[in-house]
C-alpha cells in the first residue's frame, strides 16, 4: 500500500479514539493575528499576522507559542477556501505558500482545516438553520442547516456602486466610511441575506463585531472565542460538515 494511503488509514483510526480522548490545538488564522488555544487551557495566546505571513511562518510562530501544551491534533482556521479540508487559493490578506503546504507533516500530527469564519459558525451552532457573518478583516460567512455545515464565500460578490460586501462591511469599508455608515451597510447586508437565504438565526462575529454600537434586528453577537469551540467540535462526530 503506498505511503500516503497508509497515513490516511492511520489519521482515520486515530480520529475515532479523538473523539472521546484528544487533546486538540486549534489555530484561527486572521488577517492581524494568529491565535491558538488548546484543550485544558483558558488563556489564547497570539502572534501578529500579516501580508507576509506564510504557511510556514505560520506553523513555526505557533509552534513557538504553544511550547509547554500538549495535543495530539491540530484544527486550523484558514481565512479562505478550503475543499475537501484543503486550501484552494492563496489568502487574499497574508503571505503565500498555503496551497501545497504539508500542515500534517509540519506538525507531526493529524490536521483538520477548515474556513475561519465555517470554523466561528460551528462554535455558534445550536440548531435549526444559521447564517454565521464574520466582521474582521473582510467578511466571512458560513451557513449550518440541520447540522450540516456549508462554507460560503459571499465576501467578494457584487453590492453597490461596483463594489463587494466585503468592500462595505469589511474593514477597508470601516475605514473608508466611517463608523455610522458602516453599521448602517451591515444592517442592510443583513436584511438582504436574510431574505435571500432565510435562516432561522443569524450571527454576527468577528474581530470587529466590538465595535458595533447597537445589534442589528434579530442577530445574536458572537466573540472570536466562538472559533477555539468550534475548532474543538471539528474533532466530535455529532457535527458533520459537508466536504
Amino acid at each position: 500500500m503506498p505511503r500516503d494511503k497508509i497515513l490516511f488509514c492511520i489519521d482515520r483510526i486515530r480520529e475515532g479514539f479523538f473523539l472521546k480522548h484528544a487533546n486538540i490545538l486549534v489555530i484561527d488564522v486572521g488577517g492581524t493575528h494568529v491565535k491558538v488555544l488548546a484543550t485544558g487551557h483558558k488563556t489564547m495566546r497570539e502572534f501578529a499576522s500579516g501580508a507576509g505571513l506564510s504557511a510556514k511562518n505560520m506553523v513555526q510562530g505557533v509552534k513557538s507559542i504553544a511550547k509547554g501544551w500538549n495535543y495530539d491534533a491540530v484544527s486550523i482556521g484558514y481565512p479562505g477556501v478550503v475543499v475537501h479540508g484543503r486550501p484552494v487559493h492563496e489568502p487574499h490578506n497574508l503571505g503565500g505558500g498555503w496551497v501545497k503546504f504539508n500542515f500534517r507533516k509540519a506538525f507531526g500530527k493529524p490536521v483538520k482545516i477548515l474556513n475561519d469564519a465555517a470554523m466561528q459558525a460551528l462554535g455558534n451552532y445550536k440548531k435549526g438553520s444559521m447564517l454565521f457573518l464574520g466582521l474582521g478583516t473582510g467578511l466571512g460567512s458560513a451557513m449550518i442547516v440541520d447540522g450540516i455545515l456549508e462554507p460560503m464565500e459571499l465576501a467578494h460578490l457584487p453590492y453597490k456602486n461596483g463594489r463587494t460586501y466585503e468592500d462595505y462591511v469589511g474593514v477597508r469599508g470601516l475605514k473608508r466610511l466611517g463608523r455610522k455608515k458602516w453599521e448602517q451597510h451591515i444592517v442592510k447586508v443583513v436584511q438582504q441575506l436574510r431574505a435571500a437565504l432565510e435562516p432561522e438565526e443569524i450571527v454576527l462575529g468577528g474581530g470587529n463585531v466590538r465595535k458595533l454600537r447597537s445589534v442589528p434586528p434579530g442577530v445574536r453577537l458572537s466573540s472570536n472565542a466562538s472559533a477555539f469551540v468550534g475548532g474543538f467540535r471539528m474533532w466530535q462526530n455529532n457535527y458533520l460538515q459537508k466536504q
